[in-house]
């Protein structure tokens, strides 16, 4: 990859659906752990877009988000962020599954 392309990679803008799937009982947990994390988002240079919420039946995820950063580099400053890796233990008590998957808006 040439240094322009590998410039451009990382100012590309990212955007994001993420699933996310509670341990039983835990939807609150969940609820509030996503309330602490996603509050990070915009120190990055992200956007959450939507926030939704589900009944979880059937396997569905309780809930569905979608993000928008604007570029990778931000993406991972997000995922490194000491203040959210700090909350590990809490995402594994109330969160059982994450799907990432990588969007584009029209």
């Amino acid at each position: 990859m040439t240094q322009d392309r590998a410039q451009d990679a990382a100012t590309e803008v990212v955007e994001l659906c993420v699933l996310l799937w509670a341990h039983p009982g835990q939807e609150e947990g969940l609820g509030a752990y996503e309330d602490r994390v996603l509050a990070l988002v915009p120190a990055h240079g992200g956007t959450v877009l939507q926030r939704a919420r589900t009944s979880g039946e059937s396997g569905h995820p309780l809930e569905v988000q979608f993000y928008r950063f604007p570029s990778e580099a931000a993406l991972q400053a997000y995922l490194a962020d000491d203040r959210r890796v700090a909350l590990a233990a809490e995402r594994d008590r109330a969160v059982s599954r994450t799907e990432m998957m990588r969007v584009t808006f029209g």
